[in-house]
């Protein structure tokens, strides 16, 4: 079971990264690359925060005893 927990903390980290990088994009925050479709788009802030938010709950099962 603690190598579930550890697999489950390592996706729930890698979903908050990948999701706030989107949503920040989204926002038009990060500029990175300059020619992303995604800078400005709420699509993708609403996507990168969903992202973000099951990331979080990943690392909350993982963390629980």
């Amino acid at each position: 079971m603690g190598a579930l927990k550890g697999i489950l903390a390592i996706v729930g980290v890698a979903a908050v990264l990948v999701g706030g990088f989107w949503a920040l994009q989204g926002l038009d925050i990060i500029h990175w690359p300059s020619s992303s479709f995604m800078l400005g788009n709420p699509t993708w802030t609403r996507n990168g925060t969903v992202l973000a938010v099951v990331g979080i709950v990943l690392i909350w099962f993982a963390r629980r005893r």
